[in-house]
């Protein structure tokens, strides 16, 4: 990729170069906590994996990432890993998606939404820590915190903000019971089931979606030791989890960034 053709995309040296060596990318088998936002079906997706010390005021120890999008993508999502490495919870969450845009030198305007959406999946992740430490109430914001990470594939824009999210109810910390508008059956509807139950993958909860003309059903119990398994009434409706997923041709996971710099420039 030539540097003039680069410019006219409107990135900077330092997003290129994050683009083509990203930092920090693969996986934390045993990570303290994931997180995944965005969704393939839109075309941005990004899944974090975080250790921390917590005897060292939880200090970020390893952080990494998988990423499916474009160059911004892949390298606003290594940037803030490179950004918050090492830093207690407290100081990352200072860092916002506009300091991260700057590191890199800027992005185009129709690209800083790969900023936020890096951004929301490390507050995500913080969230999700804090639950399963007992630091933060499981509850109706809480919930609606977690479901600003999960994209509506049309539109872009969280569930909760395109109108997709009808209802919230949670029983106990434990269960959590979603009314959706999307219809029971649709692309859309397995789409956004499939990505609101990895959003909150790890976590010990038992999870209820309720699409239209679809009575109540249970369509997971996640648990940290089962790995988000999947139990649902009908068979053809379990999902892998997106890290036992076997990649699509199309996602970066294991490829040359190198050789996707046409198509993910765009």
């Amino acid at each position: 990729m030539s540097e003039t053709l680069a410019k006219r995309y409107g990135y900077s040296e330092k997003v290129m170069d994050h683009f083509k060596n990203p930092r920090n990318i693969g996986v934390i088998d045993d990570a303290d906590v994931t997180a995944k936002v965005g969704s393939v079906a839109c075309g941005d997706l990004i899944k974090l994996y975080l250790k921390f010390d917590p005897e060292n005021n939880d200090q970020i120890r390893d952080i990494k990432f998988e990423s499916y999008g474009c160059a911004a993508n892949i390298a606003t999502s290594s940037m803030m890993t490179e950004m918050v490495k090492g830093k207690t919870l407290k100081e990352a969450r200072k860092v916002t998606f506009k300091d991260i845009s700057e590191t890199l030198g800027g992005l185009p305007r129709i690209k800083l939404h790969c900023a936020v959406l890096s951004r929301q999946g490390l507050e995500t992740a913080f969230l999700k820590y804090e639950a399963k430490n007992g630091r933060v109430k499981i509850d109706e914001s809480f919930v609606n915190k977690i479901l600003r990470g999960v994209l509506e594939p049309v539109q872009g824009v969280d569930i909760i903000s395109a109108k997709i999210l009808e209802s919230v109810a949670v029983e106990g910390g434990k269960k959590i019971s979603l009314g959706l508008n999307a219809k029971a059956g649709s692309e859309l509807a397995n789409s956004l089931a499939e990505d609101i139950r990895d959003a909150f993958e790890g976590l010990d909860l038992e999870l209820n979606l309720k699409f239209k003309d679809q009575h109540l059903r249970d369509l997971s119990h996640i648990s940290h030791q089962e790995h988000c398994a999947v139990r649902t009434p009908d068979a053809s409706h379990s999902r892998l989890s997106l890290s036992a997923r076997e990649p699509h041709s199309s996602e970066c996971y294991g490829r040359s960034t190198s050789t996707l710099l046409p198509e993910l420039l765009l």
